[in-house]
């Protein structure tokens, strides 16, 4: 079974959209498992010789891949007028995608009650606020569990659906007050949504393992990523869905065996959006350096990133939990202006070394970071396509990382345009 995963190994915004795209042009499928439009993929391409900025959300990136078909799994929470909306400014911008992109059948949807949910959340929670993207993502993911949540088929029933959905926003309006929402207006909207997605929509399970058994090539698109696990992240402050390679094989029905081939997407420092202990974030002129030359702001919310030395104790958790066989090291050209570059090996309390990640948020927002310092190669790599031509200094930094994590590094990125990835040889 040919399925290529792509996963972020950090917080999110590594940049995965880009090793997608690439690698899309041998796909025949690009699959989402997880999450919904809180996700943000900016891939860069010519488009009839003009350079184009696609920002992706829900839709999965490969589709900028002319050839390759988009899939969203059962494992996604869709919200109907976001796909829609997506799509149209998609083909406005020259991609044309009729006829290469389905949904699940399966799939939960977020509506725009779970949005203003998400919030009230929010308000709720005060001065602890986790940070979401009020996508009201968080909000479907929790009717899913409870068993009280409206999947994409829902929608080809008009009567079973208007009555379960006026029960939804009753539920909600006795939680939190009687907030303005216009709940017959939605059904109208959403019989008319319905009409519309309905040659999208398949049983992705029988779709997905038809076409691995035609002997097709899969590419699944992880959203978010390792650290924003519902069950391994930063809890609380994570996302509502498993961003682990376990959410594959839940997201999209597919069994361990059919996952192939494992990709950990690193960005060569660390970011984050939201709140929570970050324990290598420099709030000082490095992290200003980071941000600005970066371009550290979100693509779904614009909110700029808290950023840091890159975390090889994340890494090396992240590598364990998801079992990575490759990493693509990307926006290596952000460090090139650095004269030193640090980067954490250790966590410690009270100068004892921490085993692992720890799960406690108080612990770790207490930990002290031990570092190791190498020379920055203070020169531009934009421009370098080939690895062998990198500075000796940025190759060590790269083979640094590597050898600590026992994990080969594939791919490097040093610029945003598709072919500013550099393959990396392998070792013999």
């Amino acid at each position: 079974m040919a399925t290529t995963v792509v996963l972020g190994s950090q917080w999110g915004d590594e940049g995965k959209g880009k090793l997608v795209d690439i690698l899309a042009a041998d796909a025949d499928i690009c699959a989402r498992c997880a999450g919904g439009n809180n996700a943000g993929h900016t891939i860069v391409v010519p488009i009839n010789g003009v350079r184009t900025t696609f920002a992706f959300h829900l839709l999965p990136s490969g589709l900028v891949n002319p050839k390759c078909i988009g899939l969203i799994g059962n494992g996604v929470v869709v919200h109907v007028p976001s796909f829609f909306e997506e799509l149209d400014a998609l083909q406005s911008q020259g991609l044309e995608c009729t006829g290469r992109l389905f949904v699940s059948d399966r799939a939960h949807l977020v509506f725009d009650f779970h949005q203003i949910v998400d919030g009230l959340k929010e308000v709720e929670l005060g001065g602890s606020s986790i940070g979401t993207t009020k996508k009201g993502i968080g909000p479907a993911y929790s009717g899913k569990a409870s068993r009280s949540g409206l999947r994409i088929h829902h929608l080809f029933d008009p009567t079973t659906f208007a009555e379960k959905f006026r029960k939804l926003v009753e539920g909600r309006f006795k939680r939190y007050g009687h907030f303005e929402y216009d709940t017959e207006g939605e059904i109208l909207r959403y019989q008319a949504l319905a009409a519309r997605l309905k040659p999208y929509v398949v049983d992705s399970v029988v779709y997905l393992h038809q076409a691995l058994a035609d002997g097709k090539r899969v590419l699944v698109e992880g959203a978010n990523a390792a650290m924003l696990d519902l069950d391994f992240g930063t809890y609380p402050f994570v996302t509502s869905s498993a961003t682990t390679v376990g959410g594959v094989c839940t997201g999209l029905g597919l069994p361990p065996r059919a996952v192939g081939h494992a990709i950990g997407v690193v960005k060569a420092y660390t970011t984050r959006v939201g709140g929570g202990p970050f324990p290598t974030e420099q709030l000082n002129a490095t992290g200003d350096h980071l941000q600005s030359v970066g371009h550290e702001y979100g693509a779904t919310t614009g909110r700029m990133r808290r950023c840091g030395w890159l975390d090889l104790v994340v890494l090396r958790y992240s590598c364990l939990i998801n079992g990575y066989d490759a990493l693509n090291l990307t926006k290596l050209d952000v460090l090139d202006g650095l004269a030193e570059i640090q980067i954490a090996v250790a966590y410690k309390i009270d100068g004892v070394a921490l085993p692992g990640f720890p799960a406690d948020l108080g612990v770790l927002a207490k930990v002290e970071v031990e570092y190791i310092t190498l020379p920055g190669w203070e020169t531009s790599i934009a421009q370098t396509r080939k690895y062998e031509d990198l500075p000796d200094k940025c190759r060590k930094y790269v083979e640094f990382i590597e050898d600590h994590l026992k994990v080969p590094v594939t791919w490097i990125g040093v610029g945003p345009e598709r072919d500013a990835m550099l393959v990396k040889p392998k070792k013999v």
